[in-house]
């Protein structure tokens, strides 16, 4: 019997086409940088199929609509007797905040940007490149910031433009008049997008599934707002109630009546109607909740922190 001839120890080389990479090579900063702009394109559907699409740029057409309006009845009316009037059928104040479809898409756009990659397990494979937590959390926070900022600010510059070129008293005359506007709007706009940033990603942040995380969203929102107004029609008469403060879908407005007006509108908030220190109260109840929302972000990516 002949012995058996040991097994090969030789290999071979496949040519699969892999080109390496030669191009420059970036660091901390490039791959934050890089995965905010994947956060952007994801949550506006870029390089998505078309239904991935319907919703971000649906939103963006609605919320111009009333810049639009307006613009078209100021110019209708320029030579009319209500051209002639102080007539406002939309103010920069309340265009803040003023469509329900930005909370919708921040519903949405939050829980698909981040849930999946819990749910997928992708992200040992994030943080195999040089990002700590704090960078994931910052460029997912960023993306959605930026998303709700430039969905609010974009229909204000187009409404400012278009009341300065229709002003009857010329274009100088309504910037001159309208100079706070630059800056109140800008922040105003910027608390209603870290709010809606924060609160939506720490709370896709809790769970892997999209669904879930969208309607814990809302029910974050929602049902602290039900409660304030249950309690301040139970306890009004006549006066407000600190409680009014909890109604957390008006809380951004809240605070931009104090960037505009130096007060909340009681007229709007009722049930802060005559209670001292209001605006300190949403201010403060504001803080809270980002920091309360970052803190958790933090705790849940704090494995990849350095």
């Amino acid at each position: 019997m002949s012995a058996l001839s040991p097994p090969s120890l030789g290999g071979a080389v496949y040519d699969r086409g892999y080109r390496p990479y030669d191009g420059p090579r970036g660091g901390r900063s490039a791959a934050g940088w890089a995965l905010w702009r994947l956060t952007l394109r994801r949550a506006l559907g870029l390089r998505r199929s078309w239904r991935q699409k319907v919703l971000p740029w649906t939103l963006l057409g609605l919320v111009t609509i009333p810049a639009a309006v307006d613009l078209g009845v100021r110019y209708a009316t320029r030579n009319t007797p209500l051209g002639q009037i102080d007539f406002e059928f939309l103010t920069f104040r309340d265009y803040v905040g003023v469509s329900t479809m930005l909370l919708l898409f921040v519903a949405v756009s939050a829980p698909d940007v981040i849930c999946p990659d819990r749910h997928d397990r992708v992200l040992p494979l994030i943080f195999s490149r040089p990002l700590t937590g704090d960078d994931y959390v910052l460029a997912k926070v960023g993306g959605i910031f930026a998303l709700v900022f430039g969905f609010s600010f974009l229909p204000q510059v187009l409404l400012y433009i278009g009341q300065m070129l229709v002003n009857e008293d010329g274009s100088l005359t309504f910037v001159g008049d309208h100079l706070d506007v630059l800056w109140k709007v800008p922040l105003s706009v910027g608390i209603l997008a870290l709010y809606y940033a924060v609160v939506s990603v720490a709370v896709a942040s809790l769970t892997d599934r999209r669904i879930v995380g969208g309607l814990a969203f809302l029910g974050a929102i929602f049902i602290p707002s039900i409660v304030s107004a249950a309690v301040v029609g139970a306890a009004n008469q006549g006066e407000g109630t600190i409680f009014g403060v909890l109604n957390l879908l008006n809380l951004p407005l809240m605070l931009r009546d104090v960037v505009f007006e130096g007060e909340i509108d009681i007229d709007r908030d009722a049930g802060l109607s005559g209670v001292a220190g209001a605006g300190w109260a949403a201010l403060l109840l504001y803080v809270a909740i980002i920091a309360v929302g970052l803190v958790v972000l933090r705790y849940r990516y704090r494995e990849a922190r350095s």
